[in-house]
């Protein structure tokens, strides 16, 4: 079994939180937290642009100038793609789809190898007891001043939506929160800092585990 340092929310140390290897000891696999990552930031994407047709373009649809004689080539109306103010030629039409998707096994594998990437890294953290703060944006923010001097891109993992957690974390710009069963390699790698709470850690090993 591995250990992960527990701490209070006062920054005391605890004794280590012994947690799976099957998690947090997992293969470095650089090429499918890439792939992983690349499947997230594409299915974010909107695929809303849009550019307008020569139909669209609000122009003279005359001749713009005589077929012969100019001494120039032939053109028709001035929304041609040719011309400035004219059509984009084979622009988007609002239809995109960038939607990927990766097989469940694959998700699963990701999550872990991202996990394992930043317990190795000594990016990862046990904090027992934040519910039992007050939810107020300054308690907790003393609280993770504490846990982590200077906090930047902080992910916290809990169990289950918990309302004082919630309440006392939602302002605190430096800080995500997620479920265990609801993270992604995406937010895992993006992190600076990951904190779960006990019940968490129990919760990723009974979805992922024994899987």
């Amino acid at each position: 079994m591995f250990k992960l340092n527990l701490f209070t929310p006062t920054g005391l140390k605890k004794e280590p939180l012994a947690v799976s290897k099957a998690i947090f000891g997992v293969k470095i696999n650089s090429s499918l937290l890439a792939q992983a990552i690349r499947v997230y930031l594409s299915n974010q994407r909107s695929g809303s642009a849009q550019s307008k047709t020569r139909n669209e373009i609000n122009v003279t649809h005359a001749k713009v100038w005589k077929q012969k004689g100019t001494g120039r080539a032939r053109h028709g109306s001035r929304n041609a793609p040719i011309f400035v103010g004219g059509a984009k030629a084979h622009g988007p039409s609002g239809e995109q789809n960038y939607r990927l998707k990766l097989s469940k096994p694959l998700v699963r594998l990701s999550i872990l190898t991202a996990l394992s990437k930043q317990f190795k890294a000594e990016n990862i953290i046990a904090v027992s007891g934040l519910e039992k703060l007050d939810p107020k944006t300054k308690v907790f923010n003393a609280a993770f001043q504490k846990l982590t001097p200077n906090p930047k891109k902080v992910l916290l993992i809990t169990d289950k939506p918990l309302a004082k957690i919630s309440q006392g974390t939602r302002n605190l710009p430096y800080l995500a929160a997620s479920l265990a069963v609801g993270i992604n390699a995406y937010q895992i790698l993006t992190s600076r800092k990951i904190i779960f709470t006990p019940e968490a850690v129990k919760a990723l090993e009974a979805q992922y585990a024994h899987n």
